[in-house]
């Protein structure tokens, strides 16, 4: 749970940050619709999550 909300308030940021800048690239775009998976809650949301989540833990794991 903690994850899903740290990566909706990230994603919300990142969007709010490249509208601000007024510089929406397709890399941006992306972005915007990941955020909107995450707030939407559609049937592809889980798919997405899950994806989040495998890449969260894979930079969890990373030791310096």
């Amino acid at each position: 749970m903690i994850l899903s909300i740290s990566g909706v308030v990230l994603l919300g940021l990142i969007v709010f940050l490249f509208f601000r800048k007024d510089n929406l690239k397709v890399s941006h775009a992306l972005v915007c619709a990941l955020f909107g998976f995450y707030i939407a809650g559609t049937a592809m949301a889980p798919g997405i999550k899950a994806g989040g989540e495998s890449l969260a833990s894979l930079l969890g794991g990373i030791k310096f």
